[in-house]
């Protein structure tokens, strides 16, 4: 190696900030199956990549035929499940962009620990929409099965689901329509990351 070769420096927080014209950070949706999650997330990636902005969803149907295909439902493979998507929900906000997760990551605790390993911006979004709404919709046939007893540790039925005490933000898809909680989203982002965007809503 050529001793008077100059070793250029890395990229930091606010070159990256430069880049993007925004900060990185993780936006974590948790709620129950058929809450909305996904729809929002992917909603919410839209809104702001149509506007110019980085961002990416970490969804977990994605990341459970991936990277976690080799974890199952039990308790601690939830955790485990939940520890791997925090990590690499920490990475991507490193790296400058918005990262959005759509994961029922049901335990309190493993919340905390996907935002302890971010070093930038978490935000811990709760969809709330009650169990009586998420199980009418029952797109996949979850519930149904779960009421039969042919799933086992499904949240909500036979597994429990800790509900976030103080999120950032709480939004309810049973109260009012997906469009109304994609402008909630949209805004809070929006007001969070200093985007500037523009909407009757915010």
């Amino acid at each position: 190696m050529d001793k008077n070769l100059t070793v250029p420096a890395g990229l930091n927080t606010i070159d990256r900030k430069m880049r993007y014209g925004h900060q990185g950070a993780v936006f974590w949706l948790t709620g129950l199956s058929a809450s909305g999650k996904s729809t929002l997330a992917i909603a919410l990636e839209s809104a702001l990549t149509q506007r110019g902005y980085a961002c990416y969803v970490l969804d977990g149907d994605q990341l459970r035929q991936g990277l976690n295909r080799n974890l199952g439902f039990s308790p601690e493979d939830r955790s485990e499940n939940i520890r791997r998507v925090g990590e690499v929900a920490a990475l991507f906000a490193d790296a400058g962009l918005i990262c959005i997760t759509a994961f029922i990551s049901p335990y309190q605790a493993d919340r905390a620990r996907a935002r302890s390993a971010c070093a930038h911006a978490f935000h811990e979004i709760h969809v709330a929409t009650d169990l009586t709404v998420c199980e009418s919709r029952d797109p996949k046939g979850l519930y149904k099965k779960a009421r039969a007893g042919e799933l086992r540790e499904f949240t909500g039925i036979s597994a429990p689901y800790e509900a976030p005490v103080t999120p950032e933000l709480r939004i309810d898809t049973g109260l009012e329509s997906i469009e109304a909680s994609v402008e909630k989203l949209v805004c809070y982002v929006s007001a969070h990351l200093g985007l500037g965007i523009r909407s009757e809503h915010c």
